[in-house]
């Protein structure tokens, strides 16, 4: 019988991620197992709409860094009574493109809200919705945003400094939560970020 599990995939922009979730997807087809694959911000109507809010650049128009956390939270609460919590009952493999941990590294440590007040805020939204697994593509901020194909979003427009301090914050994190975070060097082929993720996953549902 297939198992419930939830695994997330993090990283700065231009990582990967999308391209590594549907070679994921493809490996699972192949073993039968039922998952449904889903995104942050996002992943429900009502979150797709804060999606638009939140990544478009509109002339004059502020955020501040307590504003946009908790526009992602909202998105993030609907998404796990929509759409999370419903598939891990029905024992599916939930695969998120983005989770917690992206709020935790981009407002928590590169806006400065802080990692440990961050973790504490979100913890009332999430609750007991916590990844089993967690892949983070590791690349160099300027390396990823060199792969961007599309016209930078709000946040992809930030400095790279910026971009910088989302990648320290991604680290603290997995040394923060070595079992469950799990870092892939995404420089590397895609045959060995697949490989790599592979690895993690096939342990993680044997």
């Amino acid at each position: 019988m297939n198992k419930r599990y939830f695994i997330t995939f993090e990283g700065g922009e231009g990582a990967g991620k999308t391209s590594l979730i549907e070679s994921i997807q493809k490996y699972l087809l192949d073993k039968d197992l039922k998952f449904i694959s889903t995104r942050e911000p996002g992943g429900t109507s009502f979150g797709e709409h804060i999606r638009n809010l939140l990544l478009q650049e509109k002339k004059g128009m502020k955020m501040s860094s307590k504003a946009e956390l908790c526009l992602f939270l909202a998105s993030r609460a609907q998404h796990i009574k929509e759409v999370i919590k419903p598939a891990l009952d029905e024992n599916k493999i939930v695969l998120s493109d983005r989770y917690n941990d992206s709020s935790v590294a981009y407002q928590g440590h590169a806006r400065g809200l802080g990692i440990d007040a961050v973790i504490k805020f979100s913890s009332y939204i999430i609750e007991d919705a916590i990844p089993d697994l967690t892949l983070y593509l590791d690349i160099d901020p300027k390396i990823g945003l060199s792969r961007v194909q599309t016209k930078y979003d709000r946040i992809e427009s930030e400095t790279i400094e910026f971009h910088q301090k989302i990648r320290e914050g991604f680290h603290i994190l997995a040394e923060k939560f070595p079992q469950r975070i799990k870092i892939i060097d995404a420089q590397k082929s895609k045959k060995d970020v697949f490989d790599s993720s592979i690895n993690y996953i096939a342990k993680l549902i044997s």
